[in-house]
């Protein structure tokens, strides 16, 4: 296994990757990164095998699980009874009952919701130039995944807040001072939803919490914590990635001088363009997954315990299943894109995502036509997140 070298904090990876994805790929099925000390995979075959192995997952055996730092005992009691990172037959469970609450009628339903969120969002504008990601990318999802907990859409600046220091975790510029504001939020956080799912509890609603209230008295399936861990999860991830989508894609539009007219002019058309903003330049770069016992993966041995990572966004750009990987093209067809992983972890919010791109997007885009880049974005230091510092843009009202 060939070992390469790349700062994840590099500002020329930062802004970006792509070169380096090129010489994974070219390194053979597997490599080591060194700056990561984690064996990956960065074409899309051997991509799409790893996330589909259920000789592998996300839970690391109950031997083997780290010691959890007192400091961040909050943070973990979250983060361990999400399901994104447990395995069958919790996993199981526990998917089951969010995907009954947050099934695709309840989704669909929400798009001349969404198309109206978007319009109030651009009559709210401040001026003809205006930063978009505040003004519209992080707003639109968090009130949305709002509504659907039943979560006061007031409270969306704090969720903002809460959202932004627990991903924090997740990303290679984390120390002390992220760990801490992360703890800090995971115990604000919990301390709202314990509150806010007593009260459905006394006078439920049509909102996911009270579906997962539903179930949990059903049969004792769904602890209140899981079910506040679960809430957290959807906030957090249905968030994050969709600001990054709305914010990649709109970059890659004008950046690229691309007609929008076109590319969402019917609904087929407007689907293609969502799945090639995912494809192109993904929220999330890198997954990873952990050995559930001794597995041979590509003529390399991975220990029970060990971890590997999935090169999500390499594995989109994969030359050997896109042509013209680098060139953005809503047309062009070929196997299905990861950034929303594969297997028994595919992303539960996908649709939502989806659906919030294709419902936002065609809007902002008929409501100025005239957008245009003010200044050339910049990424942020965020990364296995692909996240735009700004997004400054004029023509943003008439």
């Amino acid at each position: 296994m060939r070992r390469l070298s790349q700062s994840p904090r590099d500002p020329v990876f930062v802004q970006d990757p792509y070169p380096f994805y090129d010489r994974a790929r070219a390194a053979g099925p597997l490599f080591f990164w060194e700056d990561y000390d984690l064996p990956c995979a960065a074409g899309h075959a051997e991509v799409g095998a790893l996330l589909r192995d259920r000789r592998l997952g996300r839970e690391p055996p109950a031997d083997l699980r780290p010691e959890r730092p007192a400091h961040l005992a909050a943070f973990h009691a979250l983060d361990d009874l999400g399901m994104l990172d447990r395995e069958p037959p919790a996993h199981t469970r526990l998917r089951g009952l969010v995907l009954r609450a947050f099934t695709s009628r309840r989704i669909a339903a929400l798009a001349p919701e969404i198309a109206a969120l978007a319009h109030r969002l651009i009559d709210d504008f401040d001026g003809p130039e205006i930063d978009l990601l505040p003004a519209f990318a992080e707003r639109l999802p968090v009130i949305v995944i709002a509504r659907l907990l039943g979560a006061p859409e007031a409270m969306a600046d704090q969720f903002l807040a809460w959202s932004h220091a627990m991903v924090a975790m997740y990303q290679a510029r984390r120390d002390r001072a992220v760990e801490d504001a992360a703890e800090a939020a995971a115990r604000e956080f919990t301390a709202f939803l314990r509150g806010h799912v007593a009260a459905r509890r006394r006078a439920p609603a049509d909102d996911l919490i009270s579906s997962l209230i539903a179930a949990e008295a059903e049969d004792d399936r769904l602890s209140t914590d899981e079910l506040i861990a679960n809430c957290v999860l959807l906030l957090n991830a249905g968030h994050e990635a969709t600001v990054h989508a709305i914010g990649n894609g709109v970059r890659r539009i004008l950046a690229g001088g691309l007609d929008p007219a076109g590319l969402f002019a019917s609904q087929a058309a407007t689907a293609a363009t969502v799945e090639e903003i995912l494809r192109f330049d993904p929220p999330l770069h890198l997954f990873t997954r952990i050995a559930r016992e001794d597995v041979e993966l590509f003529g390399a041995t991975l220990r029970r315990g060990e971890r590997v990572g999935c090169l999500l966004a390499a594995a989109n750009r994969d030359p050997a299943v896109c042509a013209d990987p680098g060139r953005f093209d809503p047309a062009r067809r070929g196997p299905a894109h990861l950034a929303f992983g594969a297997g028994l972890h595919f992303c539960v919010g996908a649709p939502l995502a989806r659906l919030e791109l294709a419902a936002a997007l065609p809007v902002l885009f008929a409501r100025a036509p005239d957008l245009a880049l003010a200044e050339p974005p910049a990424f942020a230091d965020r990364y296995h997140f692909r996240a735009l510092g700004a997004l400054r843009v004029g023509g943003a009202r008439p």
